[in-house]
């Protein structure tokens, strides 16, 4: 008797710190979105893009620590070794905001702060001029910057959005896969949008 009502209590302590840690809720189309902590030190929300991240052969022969970027498959390859690379849904440029070309990893941003663009604030006029990092930041928990531009693979404050072509030319991950993107690549890295 003792025995059953401590299993008992154990699976209602179980229970209850999980539904404390990670409360799972869906957006419209049920996909499934979740808040956390991570060291930013606030809960933010990441979610899962259409197709998971997998790891994936790769037919041609690039150098390990390279970045692929499909804007037609809206998908992201990093190339580890061995002729395999860690495939990422990813969000594009819309129609007008595609662009393809080489460049590399510039700098790399932890909860990066954002600076709207003055033709990106034309079109949106309530845009703010400047938006400290954070859960309600668009570029999300982490930032690798492409070459001089202002180009960005970043994470997003709207994870449904992954797999669609809605950005301003930005290339959008849900946090949880730029984080795992973020901690596998160098500033330097070569990156090579198709």
């Amino acid at each position: 008797m003792l025995a059953r009502t401590l299993i008992a209590v154990a699976a209602v302590l179980a229970l209850s710190f999980s539904t404390e840690c990670s409360q799972a809720q869906y957006y419209g189309n049920g996909t499934p979105y979740y808040r956390q902590t991570y060291s930013y030190g606030q809960p933010y929300t990441y979610g899962y893009s259409s197709v998971a991240r997998s790891a994936v052969p790769v037919s041609r022969s690039y150098e390990p620590n390279t970045i692929i970027i499909s804007t037609s498959q809206r998908r992201l390859y990093y190339i580890t070794d061995n002729g395999q690379a860690i495939s990422y849904g990813i969000g594009v440029g819309r129609a007008g905001f595609a662009w393809s070309g080489v460049t590399r990893v510039s700098a790399k941003r932890k909860w990066p702060g954002w600076t709207p663009p003055a033709q990106m604030r034309r079109r949106q006029p309530g845009l703010p001029s400047y938006m400290r990092g954070g859960i309600d930041n668009p570029l999300g928990a982490r930032a690798l910057y492409l070459g001089s531009t202002l180009y960005r693979i970043h994470g997003s404050n709207e994870p449904h959005t992954i797999g669609q072509a809605v950005s301003s030319g930005c290339f959008r991950m849900t946090n949880e896969d730029v984080i795992d993107l973020y901690n596998r690549v160098r500033v330097g890295t070569k990156v090579i949008v198709q």
